[in-house]
């Protein structure tokens, strides 16, 4: 299971930290990732981390503004996001990571980027 939080409103060019608290897996054993899905739209991957944290994967509209980290002792994920734009207003999920495609998604959290 995999349940996010974190999120809210925040005016544009602010910063929010989200979190993902995993359980009823071996949370360390799985590639991760952070996806969105904004009203209306397809889900769009924001960041994907590898197994040990070492490698990350960050769309272009995501680089320099968004990072993600993971702390397996804990079971959690996390998305650093700074700069944030009215564009960035989604319903933001953490879930399991293939290489090329998300899964077992979880509950998500709402961002909502508004002046």
């Amino acid at each position: 299971q995999l349940q996010a939080s974190g999120g809210g409103l925040v005016q544009p060019g602010g910063s929010l930290t989200l979190s993902c608290t995993a359980s009823g897996f071996s949370f360390g054993s799985y590639a991760m990732s952070w996806v969105r899905q904004a009203p209306g739209k397809e889900f769009e991957l924001v960041a994907a981390i590898d197994r040990g944290g070492r490698l990350r994967s960050t769309p272009d509209f995501a680089k320099g503004r968004f990072t993600i980290s993971r702390d397996n002792d804990k079971n959690t994920l996390y998305l650093q996001m700074k700069n944030l734009k009215p564009e960035d207003t989604a319903v933001y999920y953490c879930a399991k990571w293939t290489g090329t495609r998300h899964y077992d998604r979880g509950q998500g959290t709402q961002v909502t980027v508004s002046s």
